[in-house]
């Protein structure tokens, strides 16, 4: 079949096809927008922040290169082994009992977190801009 028989059988006008191609450029344009945006923002630095109950106890920089490993404690005998390596970070071993905190791996990215509900411990990787002093966090 060829194209203008198609076009005659399916009793699309020719603006249609106009319309139609519009449209599917236009449903690309949030993603070039908000791709040029990212690529904007001057982030230089990630943070880990570790917080039980709330409370901050450490902040961890991310950066290339890093290898470290802390052991979060409580007094009641519960504790998380929490490793970073390179630019990213996870809960390596804990002894709650349904061990998802472990199992959720490495988090790397701005905004990703890793929570530890029996330990009520909460792991929140940050980015730091280039600019000032160093302590404004983007969110």
């Amino acid at each position: 079949m060829k194209l203008k028989e198609f076009i005659k059988a399916s009793k699309l006008k020719p603006w249609d096809f106009i319309i139609v191609i519009i449209l599917i450029i236009a449903s690309f344009t949030p993603t070039l927008i908000f791709g040029l945006q990212q690529r904007d923002t001057p982030v230089t630095t990630k943070v880990a922040v570790l917080r039980v109950d709330g409370k901050e106890i450490k902040s961890f920089k991310l950066f290339k290169g890093q290898k470290e490993t802390y052991r979060y404690e409580d007094p009641d005998g519960d504790y998380n082994l929490i490793e970073v390596k390179d630019d990213q970070i996870r809960i390596k071993e804990a002894n709650c009992g349904d061990q998802v905190c472990v199992r959720r791996g490495w988090a790397k990215e701005n905004g990703e977190t890793i929570v530890c509900l029996p330990h009520k411990l909460v792991i929140e990787v940050q980015g730091q801009s280039s600019g000032g002093d160093g302590d404004d966090l983007i969110y």
